[in-house]
């Protein structure tokens, strides 16, 4: 078996694990990224994408390139729909900040890129791979490379970057960690559909039928998505059936409309709220989807990984280069600040926009009266921009 040692091993090539490297090659730190899917499934894999202003800084300032930029929307704003029309969030006015749309994958291609540019070790395709010793000093990962030999990695620390079903969570003793869920009792049905965008900006829809978003892609692919039950067949809607339902959701007095075209996916997208505490177990560290996950509505779990990363590289560099592994203690209580207020956020705008099961007159009309009381003041509207462009990170008091 190959033995490799490095500074710092990371389980997960995803967004968070590629920027993490990225970020520590530039501080002078060695790093194994090793990752079970291919290159190319992972570039394959559709994910839609919106970039807080902290995020598209981080890709631009630290060598990753600028092609957020130049293929990248700049959205200064979104609507929030409803009684019929749009009443439109201005971010920019707001809090002198915009967001990007740019889809994840896209940031993944970037990241690989920068990787495979600097001579980062990044293993894809590995199999069998498993954490060792996570406990100890020198914790590692094992796993048979794409060539089917077998590798051992050994580190100083450990980071599980590796997902929503993260096999690094789950090496925390279950006496030390802690687990918050909240499933939610909908779905949002997917499409992608080729048409040119139906408006300048995301559009999150209220209605008496149900929650809708209408999103965009590119300049002729446009994603946009409904409220539907979590169990929901796709194989039971038609392309004719999907857009008299989204039509009918967006419908109002103003005329609005979508530019319909050919429907080429459909996909059911459950989602749930969840945090693992704590992010640090003695070297075993844990970013990204690893430790949380949000529904999507706030657009927050890119950002919250490249987030956690951030803080991160900035505290591993502090324990690696200096010798102050005590400057990990504070890894946890930073991220979990900006977790937890993401966690908000994001139940505040699912909550405010979707239909719950078994509503009746009052619940409608009492997310009416929230609505209107976002959109019909600058400090509630100020609230929903401060929170969809991102907050500053603050060491806790």
């Amino acid at each position: 078996m190959a033995i490799t040692r490095t500074a710092v091993g990371i389980l997960g090539a995803g967004p968070a694990g590629l920027m993490l490297s990225h970020l520590l090659h530039r501080s002078g730190i060695e790093s194994v990224v090793v990752d079970n899917r291919s290159r190319g499934d992972i570039e394959n894999t559709v994910r839609a994408g919106i970039l807080e202003p902290g995020s598209v800084r981080m890709l631009t300032g630290t060598g990753v390139g600028d092609r957020v930029l130049r293929e990248g929307h700049e959205h200064q704003g979104t609507s929030l729909r409803f009684d019929g029309v749009h009443h439109r969030v201005d971010f920019k006015a707001l809090t002198g900040e915009s967001v990007w749309l740019y889809p994840q994958t896209d940031v993944f291609t970037d990241l690989a890129d920068a990787r495979a540019r600097d001579g980062g070790d990044v293993r894809f395709g590995a199999r069998d791979t498993a954490v060792m010793d996570a406990g100890s000093n020198r914790p590692g990962i094992v796993h048979t490379d794409a060539e089917g030999r077998r590798q051992e990695i050994r580190c100083d620390y450990l980071v599980g970057a590796d997902g929503s079903r993260s096999i690094c969570r789950q090496e925390i003793p279950q006496e030390h960690r802690r687990h918050y869920f909240r499933e939610y009792p909908f779905a949002w049905f997917g499409i992608i559909t080729q048409a040119p965008p139906s408006a300048p900006e995301l559009v999150y829809t209220h209605s008496t039928r149900g929650f809708a978003l209408i999103s965009q892609r590119t300049a002729m692919l446009q994603r946009m998505y409904f409220q539907c039950a979590p169990d929901e067949e796709t194989a039971a809607w038609s392309d004719d059936r999907i857009w008299h339902e989204l039509q009918q959701r967006v419908a109002g007095e103003d005329g609005f409309r979508l530019v319909e075209g050919p429907i080429t996916e459909k996909t059911v997208l459950r989602f749930r709220s969840f945090v693992a505490e704590p992010m640090r177990w003695r070297r075993l560290l844990l970013a990204g989807d690893a430790a949380h996950t949000v529904p999507p509505t706030g657009a927050k779990g890119l950002n919250l990984a490249l987030a956690d990363v951030r803080i991160l590289a900035e505290l591993l560099e502090r324990a690696v280069h200096g010798g102050d592994d005590a400057a990990l203690d504070s890894y946890g209580p930073r991220a979990l600040a900006r977790v937890w207020k993401a966690q908000h956020f994001s139940y505040w705008m699912t909550t405010m926009l979707h239909t719950p099961p078994g509503a009746d007159p009052f619940d409608m009309r009492r997310q009416l009266g929230e609505l209107r009381t976002v959109t019909g003041s600058e400090s509630g509207a100020r609230l929903l921009a401060e929170g969809y462009t991102g907050w500053p990170d603050r060491v806790p008091e």
